[in-house]
């Protein structure tokens, strides 16, 4: 059986990205991350960040700077959260939602890496997971 425990992004600076991201997750940085690798607990997953020398930042959606890797966060409401992750540093792509509230927006990090926030109908999200 496998059992995904990390997933890591390149960067020219960990503890820089390692402080966009727990902001928007609400989550904190481990106390063991330095600045050749800093990460994220999400249960038994961490969400990492590892130093690259020559680091080259994806230009999305430009295929010769590929995003190598995306993120997806689910929200209950869209304007508010597109608010708070552009203050710390976002920057918007891209608008996917419908006239019905519904759908995704591509945004991309301080340093370049595309994420997503995404409303989709029927999701409920409670403190035990997914409803």
């Amino acid at each position: 059986m496998l059992r995904l425990t990390d997933f890591i992004i390149d960067c020219p600076d960990t503890m820089k990205l390692a402080a966009f991201y727990p902001e928007v997750t609400g989550r904190p940085i481990k106390e063991s991350s330095h600045e050749n690798w800093a990460g994220i607990k999400f249960g038994e997953v961490e969400l990492a960040f590892i130093r690259v020398d020559d680091y080259r930042a994806p230009q999305w959606p430009d295929s010769e700077h590929p995003k190598q890797f995306h993120l997806d966060f689910e929200v209950d409401e869209i304007e508010s959260e597109q608010r708070r992750v552009l203050d710390l540093g976002a920057k918007l792509q891209q608008d996917f939602i419908g006239p019905d509230g519904y759908g995704w927006r591509v945004y991309t990090d301080p340093i370049g890496h595309p994420f997503c926030l995404c409303r989709n109908k029927g999701v409920i999200w409670t403190d035990q997971g997914l409803i």
